[in-house]
């Protein structure tokens, strides 16, 4: 057996650097070297068409610009994310913040001072319950509507970039450049609290779930090839995964994924989607033996700033590929 010898990381400003050389250590720093080279391959693949799924809470967690860089560059061609991520997200672009807490803390307090908090992110809950009337109010401005979450929020984001033209998100951002986002879990949100607000004083607005399958799908259907990342795990990544799967269905034998990675600290042996490995998806046919695919078992927030900026300080440059 042929061996290359394990390579030493030496600290560096040179992030593209430090990456590629952890890629040559071990343990999930070796990972998470080998997943920005499998990430910075989709990138240079012409045919090859990137979605995201987007879970955990790492807007509030402050991934935000990190996230909105990468649609920015274009390394990023869809995106399916749970609903919370979205609504934090259009909150920072209306202003409203979240703040540096603290995990040790009395909830009882904090619940008293209408504080929220996630881990040891706070939030103040009226603040967030006029960005629910903010949503409410927009549903009612377009019913009667039926249609799917992606266009749902194409439609929103086009909004909040017309009331706050000075905010900032991923969102707005994805309205710019033409990166659909779906929620497939849009109920399970503060956004689906919002159009239930609505629904209640008789506004007609309905989210079409069945359409975002196919939706979906079909930008699978249409790509050459298709690279998946997968921060987290949960509904977003079942659902892009299931794409394969409801191609079958339909005659349309596609291989699996051509390009994998996942940052995700969920463990395989809980029998749980979100640590399941690519190599249990093969038996699916959502990914292949052929596919290059890498997971790396590391927290998001430490995992997607270091692939992030290693990806742009390499100054990978592509055409975003066309979609279905």
């Amino acid at each position: 057996m042929d061996m290359n010898p394990r390579r030493s990381v030496c600290p560096t400003t040179d992030v593209p650097s430090l990456v590629a050389a952890m890629s040559e250590s071990g343990f999930q720093g070796r990972k998470l070297g080998e997943s920005v080279r499998v990430w910075s391959e989709m990138i240079q693949d012409p045919d090859c068409t990137i979605l995201l799924g987007l879970s955990g809470a790492m807007i509030p967690a402050g991934m935000q610009e990190c996230l909105i860089q990468l649609v920015r560059h274009r390394y990023v061609d869809a995106i399916v994310s749970t609903g919370a991520n979205i609504f934090h997200d259009i909150a920072e672009h209306l202003g409203v913040h979240h703040y540096l807490g603290h995990h040790h803390v009395d909830d009882e307090a904090l619940y008293k001072e209408g504080i929220d908090r996630i881990y040891d992110v706070f939030a103040y809950e009226d603040e967030f319950r006029k960005v629910d009337r903010c949503i409410a109010d927009f549903a009612a401005g377009i019913a009667p509507c039926q249609t799917s979450s992606a266009d749902f929020l194409r439609r929103f984001g086009t909004h909040i970039r017309e009331i706050a033209p000075d905010g900032h998100s991923l969102l707005a951002t994805c309205t710019e450049l033409g990166v659909p986002i779906y929620v497939p879990a849009l109920g399970d949100s503060s956004i689906g609290i919002a159009l239930t607000m609505a629904r209640r004083q008789g506004v007609r607005v309905t989210i079409d779930q069945i359409a975002d399958v196919d939706e979906v799908t079909a930008i699978v259907e249409h790509a050459h090839r298709t690279g998946v990342i997968y921060i987290g795990g949960g509904v977003p990544k079942n659902f892009i995964q299931q794409t394969q799967v409801i191609a079958s269905i339909h005659n349309e034998d596609l291989g699996g994924h051509a390009y994998a990675v996942q940052y995700t600290t969920d463990a395989p042996h809980w029998g749980g989607l979100s640590g399941c490995t690519f190599e249990e998806a093969i038996s699916w046919g959502k990914e292949s033996a052929r596919t290059k695919k890498v997971q790396c078992f590391c927290d998001a927030t430490i995992a997607i700033p270091i692939a992030a900026s290693a990806l742009i300080g390499s100054g990978l440059a592509r055409a975003r590929p066309p979609r279905g």
